[in-house]
């Protein structure tokens, strides 16, 4: 039975994902890595597939920012779909091989783990022919998607769970008319762990696609923190060149044995000399780093986990930043930061801090996202965070 290693990951931003996937994809490719399967959720996006109708996206640029949902054309096959939270995201990156070099098939194994998995929940769903994804009755539960290079598969599938179906407002959900949707709690009208579903999914993935699951933690544990102050302006950091040259909230490893919480209080002092009590915000994220020196020491593939926190201050108070890291800092406006910031999961980090304390209405979420392609860059340093 051919091993297949399992990412059980958080909130991933798409560009993040496709990220990640096209380094697993040149690993597999070369032989470097077993097969691979990612369990993720994404924030809010609309994705556009190969040969997909735009005409397929309702909702205007501005609706868009106003719902904070993202728009990107795509490398996956089919039309037009949605992710949001409450939805599990599965990236299969496997080596098709000899004898199973059939994409149809692979297709129709991807639907069964689906129906499988719902079939948990007393969920009847059915393939309908000539439409991908599974259905009930004329509503889909889930989606597929995918792409195969080299006999090598990315993309994958998404299936409801919890998620937003108002969002599906704003697209001709797969480019198909006359059709609805919907989610295993609504199915079901109660509220369902999507741990346990991610859970369900790579066994019945097991089942399906005859493989041997091998979970694979995160390689290195962080946690960021947002300072703001009463004027809704927020604390960057600048990284000294040979530390990476670019803006960003504190940032930090969790040690060893060390509670989330407890390395946000001992970063906040070592990164700024202030003491304070973090606040969760209740989002965690992960993303591919890619650095020699962490690989050097990790292996060829390095996933971060990093947990969220903010805290109000007065931005009066002296900064004191580490200067073997750091050699600059400002108090920026949401519009400026996300000017000055690189890294797309810093963005949502942000625009959720602003959600909170601005209000939808008033956040100023960037508006140039309605023409970019997935074309994602990962983190990348030099040295150690």
């Amino acid at each position: 039975m051919r091993v297949c290693e399992l990412h059980k990951l958080h909130l991933v931003t798409y560009e993040n994902g496709m990220k990640l996937q096209q380094k697993l994809v040149e690993l597999r490719q070369t032989e470097q890595i077993p097969d691979q399967l990612l369990l993720l959720e994404h924030p809010p996006v609309i994705t556009l597939g190969r040969g997909g109708n735009a005409a397929n996206l309702l909702a205007s640029g501005e609706r868009l920012r106003a719902e904070r949902v993202r728009f990107f054309e795509t490398t996956r096959g089919g039309d037009i779909t949605y992710h949001g939270p409450g939805q599990v995201v599965g990236y299969p990156i496997i080596h098709l091989g000899e004898g199973n070099r059939d994409v149809r098939k692979y297709v129709t194994k991807l639907e069964e783990v689906l129906i499988r998995t719902v079939a948990h929940y007393g969920i009847t769903a059915a393939r309908v022919e000539g439409k991908r994804g599974i259905w009930v009755g004329n509503d889909k539960i889930a989606a597929i998607g995918v792409r195969i290079a080299r006999w090598v598969t990315s993309h994958g599938f998404a299936l409801n769970v919890g998620t937003n179906l108002d969002h599906f407002r704003l697209i001709t959900p797969c480019g198909l008319h006359g059709t609805g949707v919907t989610s295993i709690e609504r199915e079901i009208g109660r509220t369902i762990p999507i741990e346990e579903v991610r859970d369900l999914l790579a066994a019945k993935f097991a089942e399906v696609f005859e493989r041997e699951m091998v979970p694979r933690p995160e390689n290195i544990r962080l946690i960021k923190i947002v300072l703001h102050d009463a004027g809704n302006r927020v604390l960057l950091l600048h990284r000294k060149p040979e530390r990476g040259n670019f803006w960003q909230p504190i940032t930090g490893a969790i040690e060893k044995d060390e509670a989330p919480l407890e390395a946000a209080r001992r970063e906040l002092l070592e990164e700024t000399g202030t003491a304070g009590e973090p606040r969760p915000m209740g989002i965690t994220q992960s993303f591919l780093i890619e650095s020699t020196f962490l690989s050097s020491r990790l292996g060829a593939l390095v996933i971060a986990s990093e947990v969220g926190f903010e805290m109000p201050v007065d931005s009066s108070i002296p900064i004191r930043i580490d200067p073997e890291e750091h050699d600059g800092h400002g108090w920026f406006t949401f519009g400026e930061a996300y000017e000055k910031i690189r890294w797309t999961d810093d963005r949502e980090a942000l625009e959720e801090l602003e959600t909170r304390l601005c209000g939808p209405a008033m956040a100023q979420f960037r508006d140039d996202d309605e023409e970019e392609t997935a074309q994602p860059r990962s983190r990348g340093t030099a040295q150690p965070v």
